[in-house]
This record gives C-alpha cells, structure tokens and sequence, in this order.
C-alpha cells in the first residue's frame, strides 16, 4: 500500500502570522524587503520546506515552493 493511499490530505501546521506572510509571497521577492520579524518567520516557513530561498548574484529571494521560478 502505497503513503499516498494512507494519508489523503497531508497539512504542515502554519501559525495565524506565518500564513499571513505565506500569502504575501506571491512572486520571488528580496528577502531584505521584509521586517524582521517577518523575516523570523520566513526562516520558519523555510525550516517547514513551505519557502525556498534562492541566491541571485549577491541578494536572497524567497519564494513558496509550490511555484516554478525560471532564471
């Protein structure tokens, strides 16, 4: 029996603040843009694998994972 036939929803928990910062990332975006808090909380949805960051020359883009991003 295959994990997918198990599990039919798989959730990784979000808190009220980390969903509300989830749902700003709507293209790649600098991370430096960000407060710092919501960049605690970036670092915490990156933990979740929910954010990727990616090096583009010297700045850190963030983006959700659940985009494709083209260089």
């Amino acid at each position: 029996m295959k994990l997918n036939e198990l599990i039919s929803q798989f959730e990784i928990f979000m808190s009220n603040e980390e969903e509300r910062v989830y749902d700003k990332l709507t293209e790649p975006t600098p991370l430096h843009q960000y407060t710092l808090r919501e960049q605690t909380l970036i670092q915490n949805l990156v933990r979740k694998s929910l954010v990727s960051k990616i090096r583009q020359n010297d700045i850190v883009l963030v983006v959700k994972n659940d985009q494709a991003f083209s260089t």
